[in-house]
């Protein structure tokens, strides 16, 4: 993994083999321009997330296809929260669809608590928007001394 300032469009081109509406290369250059934005890259994946005072969110997270279902997006959301750590995030928020079944495992695994609801969150073409469960994870803090 590493943490360094990636192609946009690279970006780009790898959120919209996994999003109904991946996010453009503007998207992704306007985010990475943005205070506390930081972007996680992997062989087959990435993660943005914004560090703001004590919180942390995951803006997006995408692992290409082909990859899925090999530790990729455990391994990118796990440098995520030490990231967030480092920066001084006691907690890491994201949301994620209710009818995303295999993310919110992947998710549950890592610790991720759901915490709230954002009704209606996602639309979808031709069907009924989808909520957005919001979940949080807390982030290890440093240990006392003494």
């Amino acid at each position: 993994m590493r943490v360094a300032p990636p192609d946009p469009e690279a970006l780009a081109a790898l959120h919209g083999t996994g999003f109904d509406r991946g996010w453009t290369a503007a998207t992704f250059a306007d985010l990475l321009t943005q205070p506390g934005v930081t972007a996680i890259t992997g062989p087959d994946g990435f993660v943005l997330i914004r560090v703001v005072a004590d919180e942390a969110e995951i803006l997006t997270l995408a692992v290409r296809p082909a990859a899925r279902g090999r530790g990729q997006g455990g391994r990118l959301i796990r440098e995520a929260a030490s990231t967030a750590a480092a920066a001084g995030a006691g907690r890491l928020f994201l949301e994620v669809a209710e009818d995303n079944v295999a993310a919110r495992a992947l998710y549950r695994r890592v610790g991720f608590e759901a915490v709230g609801r954002r009704p209606r969150y996602y639309s979808r073409a031709g069907a009924p928007p989808v909520d957005a469960l919001l979940l949080s994870l807390n982030l290890p803090g440093p240990l006392p001394i003494g």
